[in-house]
């Protein structure tokens, strides 16, 4: 949650101060504080190359310093002498209960209690240092201590208090470091968005930013741990920044991929906002496009989210960028009819289509010969932004049709159908035996009713398209994809 507020008020210079609040910089700064002391106690807690007689005084007492390697009593000392050097010196730190010490021959014989094991090894050291000491025979005796006793882990806390106190000053001045590197950051972050906001576009701009932010950064806790004192954990950052660089490339390689997606997509332009296109067989509306992925909103209403790696990857088809488009069908006439004919036929109902665009200009081509029909294939243009082709291509199917039936050019099925214009006599003859009267001749024609010669009709409604109306829902409609639109020039969205 820290490196997120930290990253958030580092990578956004944009956002003041007084935008930011000033609760949660003193959070912040409070809670690496925090951090810090929990660090510097850990380093107290660790243990230190200090001689033996250092690590034995009890917490509140003062250690009788190094034991020498010589102690001089006198040339030629005698025991007695040498047992009352001892005595004195042992006695006068306290450590020691029921201390006895006698020497004989040189031989030192020590006698008594000792608080800790260490204090016996110190008092072995110091007489073994004492001049014309032959030999030393320790008999001092340390009494084991009950594991209910909590007097080590008192004198152990407040050790670690004291070493906290005396870092203090250390805590504070890196506190200090760490707030001026934020801010210098930020400074640094926000003039380079300024210094590039006339010339790139604000995902850009983003991306230069972090990019001399976050090293700025970076200094800065590097100097709050060498000013705490932690050098060796400030290497460690600095060592392991590349390899959590390599681990996040690894782990989050799909976002990654996202994010550089988005800004080649800002490069490149492909499509703006309210741009009507279709991608990865999507169509629909651009509304937004963030750092994730693109927005669009469908010919249906709903709205899809498309990934930017998707998008880049991906055929884009944007129709907005030509607002001519070009569309077809297809018609079958029948092989007793001409060709040519059916041709002109349609070619006139197409250019007089007042949705057809005179240029580029209409086709009728002959696409093949099927099993029972000459296949016809029409092409036509039309404005996409001011007319709807589905409903221009209706009502061309339409005319065409009426047109073919009114001038006798058969349209049949693959089914080999064979039609008599003229009818179908059909006569019934007399039944043998039967004496029934014959039957007249009874003759059917066929009547196919001819559509009427309207270009519009109620079922097709208007040929006005619904690109606008779509645009405004996109404009008027909740993006549910938060962040900012890579698209907008000011990078502030709708």
């Amino acid at each position: 949650m820290l490196l997120f507020r930290l990253r958030q008020t580092t990578l956004y210079p944009e956002r003041r101060l007084s935008e930011v609040g000033l609760r949660p910089v003193v959070w912040q700064a409070g809670l690496v504080f925090l951090i810090l002391c929990i660090l510097f106690a850990a380093s107290a807690a660790a243990p230190s190359k200090v001689p033996a007689a250092e690590t034995t005084v009890p917490a509140g007492e003062e250690a009788a310093g190094p034991v020498p390697e010589q102690v001089q009593v006198q040339p030629r000392a005698s025991d007695a002498a040498i047992a009352e050097r001892l005595s004195r010196i042992m006695n006068s730190t306290g450590w020691f209960t029921e201390l006895d010490i006698q020497v004989r021959e040189g031989i030192v014989f020590l006698e008594g209690r000792a608080g800790r094991p260490g204090f016996r090894e110190w008092a072995a050291e110091l007489a073994r240092n004492t001049g014309d000491v032959v030999a030393v025979v320790n008999r001092i005796q340390v009494p084991e201590r009950s594991p209910w006793e909590l007097s080590p882990a008192l004198e152990e806390i407040q050790r670690l208090w004291k070493r906290t106190v005396q870092q203090l000053p250390r805590l504070v001045l890196g506190l200090l470091v760490l707030i001026l590197s934020v801010l210098a950051a930020k400074l640094l972050a926000a003039m380079t968005r300024q210094a590039l906001a006339s010339r790139f576009k604000p995902m850009l701009c983003d991306v230069a930013a972090r990019m001399v932010g976050i090293p700025v950064f970076l200094v800065g806790i590097y100097l709050v741990l060498q000013v705490a004192g932690l050098s060796g954990l400030a290497a460690t950052v600095l060592g392991g920044t590349g390899l959590a660089g390599l681990v996040a490339g690894i782990a989050f390689r799909d976002i990654l991929e996202n994010y550089l997606a988005s800004i080649l997509i800002s490069l490149r332009n492909p499509f703006k906002i309210d741009d009507l296109v279709e991608i990865a067989g999507h169509t629909g509306i651009v509304q937004k496009v963030t750092t994730r992925g693109t927005v669009l909103m469908n010919l249906d209403g709903n709205h899809v989210q498309i990934p930017n790696a998707t998008v880049y990857k991906n055929i884009i088809r944007n129709y907005t960028a030509n607002p001519n488009r070009r569309d077809s069908f297809g018609v079958g006439i029948g092989f007793e009819n001409e060709a040519a004919t059916a041709q002109d036929l349609a070619l006139q109902v197409i250019a007089g289509h007042p949705a057809v665009l005179d240029d580029p200009e209409p086709l009728v081509l002959v696409e093949q010969l099927g099993a029972a029909t000459v296949n016809l294939q029409i092409y036509f243009w039309y404005d996409g932004t001011v007319y709807n082709g589905l409903k221009v291509k209706s009502s061309l199917i339409r005319l065409v049709k009426r047109a073919f039936e009114e001038h006798d050019i058969s349209m049949p099925d693959e089914a080999r159908e064979v039609i008599f214009p003229d009818g179908v006599p059909v006569r019934m003859l007399e039944t043998a035996g039967t004496g029934e009267e014959l039957k007249p001749e009874v003759e059917t024609t066929r009547h196919i009713p001819i559509e009427p010669d309207r270009v519009k009709v109620s079922g097709e409604g208007d040929f006005a398209s619904e690109e606008q109306q779509l645009k405004k829902q996109a404009r008027s409609a909740r993006i549910p994809e938060e962040g900012a639109d890579l698209l907008e020039e000011n990078g502030s969205g709708r």
